[in-house]
């Protein structure tokens, strides 16, 4: 399959997504728009997963972007109002899903970057909550440069997530940057060396899944939503969204177990 997803046995409740296509620079065409969608999809659904982790195949490309032999024909086909394969329709059909653009997860993402980012791989890298990089790996967004619009998160996501004149310079220029860079402006959390990389993420990811879960997912969902609030609002918001989670089995068992001196059993609930 080109995109892939693994329960990996030494992380309980950790999901790992690697896009598996090195021979064409993991660009996504339209059957692995369709994987990634059903591998989110899966994700989100199921309560056992808590946090997941995004990688790609191979040592040099995390995800070049579309595939410009086949998504983008097809896309510019079908703009055109012209009849396109079903396959390459059912793809373009699942795109927002498979590049998190207007999908929620539901629950964090940590992406793992093994090599150069580019285009909608840069996309899928703003739907994450934490981000680590190889010291070669570099990062840009490059559709203004081919005629087009970058449709995915980075016009909505990206000014929100670093500096405005950072945003405008990967947006505009179409210039890519390096991973020193990336960290520097906060658009990575860390540059690791190749053999620690996944390994680091999987270990992030573990850490938060080793959390409650409802906490989890609410105080993701929580910053998410509080983002765009007036500060009065957002301050009642949290308070809405902080109270149910008083009353659960989890914040019950996490004061016996602290008590206890043991580690909780959470039940998500």
């Amino acid at each position: 399959m080109a995109a892939r997803l693994e329960m990996p046995a030494a992380h309980p409740h950790v999901a790992l997504v690697t896009i598996d296509r090195p021979e064409r620079a993991n660009a996504l065409d339209p059957a692995t728009l369709r994987e990634l969608a059903a591998a989110w999809r899966r994700i989100a659904a199921d309560d056992a997963i808590r946090c997941a982790v995004l990688t790609g195949a191979g040592d040099r490309v995390f995800c070049a972007g579309m595939d410009m032999q086949t998504t983008i024909p097809a896309s510019q086909r079908l703009a055109r109002g012209e009849r396109i394969d079903p396959g390459d329709f059912e793809g373009l059909r699942d795109a927002a899903a498979a590049v998190l653009a207007g999908f929620d997860l539901g629950k964090p993402l940590v992406v793992a970057v093994n090599g150069h980012c580019r285009a909608v791989g840069l996309d899928l890298l703003l739907a994450s909550e934490l981000r680590y990089a190889v010291p070669h790996a570099s990062f840009a967004l490059e559709e203004v440069a081919r005629g087009l619009y970058p449709t995915g998160n980075a016009t909505v996501l990206l000014p929100r997530q670093i500096g405005w004149v950072h945003a405008m310079e990967l947006l505009l220029t179409a210039q890519p940057i390096s991973a020193q860079r990336a960290a520097a402006i906060g658009l990575v959390n860390e540059v690791v060396e190749a053999d620690a990389l996944l390994p680091r993420a999987l270990a992030a990811a573990g850490a938060i899944a080793a959390n409650a879960p409802l906490a989890v997912r609410a105080t993701r969902a929580g910053v998410r939503e509080l983002l765009a609030m007036p500060l009065d609002a957002a301050y009642r918001r949290q308070e809405e969204l902080g109270r149910p989670l008083r009353r659960t089995e989890d914040a019950a068992e996490a004061t016996r177990a602290f008590a206890e001196k043991r580690a909780p059993v959470w039940r998500g609930r």
